[in-house]
């Protein structure tokens, strides 16, 4: 069996080395072909924030495997060479190297792990196409390349564009290497969260001296006297200079895939089935797809690596063992933080916020409840917000939002897996949790949370 995988970092290296031992176990024969159009493979883009902080000394830390060590693994790893054609009826892709020499190889299986690409809106783009100097996003071992350089010795000034997860780690990363630093976002500071949470943050940035500005969208760049580029402007008539790093999301990479026939979801996504298929053929997975939210039971866009390093293990599977595996879906599960020397932020969700539930047209409530992170005469305790979602109807627990100090955010696991259950807020409520002074209170404040919704419906 001839495999041809496109992308060699969480999705393509997780089917490929999945496909490879499966094959040891049942017996067959593969050959594994993989692209990579990059410079570098398995690595950890959510480490580049904390390299840059000075967490981690270098960005070879952040690298899982190597090519090198793909290869001894017995893949076929072609390095800086993009794949510029897929032809799903001959079974057929063209790769072209960086010397521009092309070539065409058969497939018996075809994984797609394109990925997902920063947005950089026209503005940020010079009259050659290239990115204004000192403007850059955070999104490859190249780039966090780059912005360790630009910091130097003597820290400068950033506007940090966008008020996401990206934007919240840079922000932070750059706070701790003492630059001056403004985030503008054209919504609210984490507006994955309901606004009551999402503003909690805010006011945590803020107290660590990030000049927060909200309902702002960057309208251009801004000039210095000479007419040089020095920053941005925005939709309220302001004017911030420094360095931009642009946080604004991003988009699944499969304009390959349309060109060759293939559909994609309302979001760009690929559209796989529980086995990663895509097409007769062709299978897919990580940040150029879709996923099944478990939840709304329709297709939604998480790129995150926890999914794609499952996704990819699943297709490596099915590809050689005819199916036998399914990827269960997604909540939208995801932690992140704010740290500083004054400030001690962890930011969790999973499941459905207040807003998203209500326009799936479900009855929910919401209710946010104030506690600690272990019992109070204890040195570490810290402050916490729990925000609790459920449907008045049948009491199912609909989602959980965290904000709090030091050991709140992983709390979001056990509201995880509660949701991945199906279970009721008295079940939770209900539930064995583990206890002691230095970890919890004796009803943790999570249970509590939920506890208090139950009473209240």
């Amino acid at each position: 069996m001839r495999i041809v995988i496109i992308g060699a970092d969480a999705a393509g290296m997780s089917a490929a080395h999945q496909a490879l031992r499966t094959a040891r176990a049942v017996g067959r024969e593969v050959s594994v072909l993989a692209f990579e159009a990059g410079d570098h493979t398995s690595y950890s883009a959510c480490g580049i924030p904390y390299w840059l902080a000075g967490d981690v000394d270098s960005g070879a830390e952040l690298v899982a495997r190597t090519a090198r060590e793909h290869r001894a693994a017995g893949i076929d790893l072609r390095m800086r060479t993009r794949v510029v054609a897929i032809d799903p009826t001959r079974r057929q892709v063209r790769s072209r190297d960086r010397a521009g020499i092309e070539e065409t190889h058969e497939y018996d299986e075809l994984v797609i792990a394109t990925g997902a690409a920063p947005i950089i809106p026209d503005w940020a783009h010079d009259d050659t196409g290239a990115l204004h100097e000192g403007f850059g996003v955070l999104h490859d071992l190249d780039d966090g390349a780059r912005w360790a350089a630009r910091l130097g010795a003597e820290p400068p000034p950033v506007v940090v564009a966008g008020g996401g997860y990206v934007g919240i780690e840079a922000a932070e990363a750059f706070v701790r290497r003492g630059c001056r630093v403004t985030l503008v976002t054209r919504g609210r500071v984490m507006s994955s969260l309901d606004p009551e949470m999402g503003a909690r943050v805010a006011v945590g940035m803020a107290a660590a001296g990030v000049k927060v500005i909200e309902g702002a969208e960057v309208a251009g760049v801004a000039r210095d006297g000479k007419g040089a580029v020095c920053g941005v402007s925005t939709s309220d008539g302001g004017s911030h200079h420094g360095l931009v790093t642009l946080a604004l999301g991003v988009r699944p990479r499969t304009q390959l895939a349309v060109d060759a026939g293939i559909p994609v979801g309302q979001r760009g996504g690929l559209l796989a089935d529980p086995t990663g298929r895509v097409a007769p053929g062709v299978w897919a997975a990580g940040d150029c797809t879709e996923v099944l939210h478990r939840l709304t039971g329709s297709p939604a866009f998480l790129p995150l690596g926890t999914h794609a390093n499952k996704q990819g293990r699943v297709v490596g599977t099915n590809i050689v063992d005819d199916g036998q595996v399914r990827f269960g879906g997604a909540l939208g599960t995801a932690i992140t933080r704010f740290v500083t020397a004054d400030v001690h932020l962890e930011i969790a969700r999973t499941g459905l916020t207040l807003a998203q539930a209500t326009e799936l047209g479900l009855d929910a409530v919401a209710l946010d409840t104030e506690g600690t992170t272990a019992s109070r005469y204890m040195p570490e305790a810290a402050d916490v917000a729990v925000r609790v979602v459920a449907d008045r109807q049948d009491r199912r627990l609909l989602g959980v939002q965290i904000v709090g100090g030091p050991g709140a955010g992983k709390r979001i696991d056990t509201a995880a897996i509660a949701l991945w259950g199906g279970m009721s807020v008295d079940e939770v409520a209900g539930a064995d949790l583990s206890y002691a002074p230095p970890f919890a209170t004796v009803w943790d404040i999570l249970q509590i949370a939920v506890r208090r919704l139950a009473e209240r419906l």
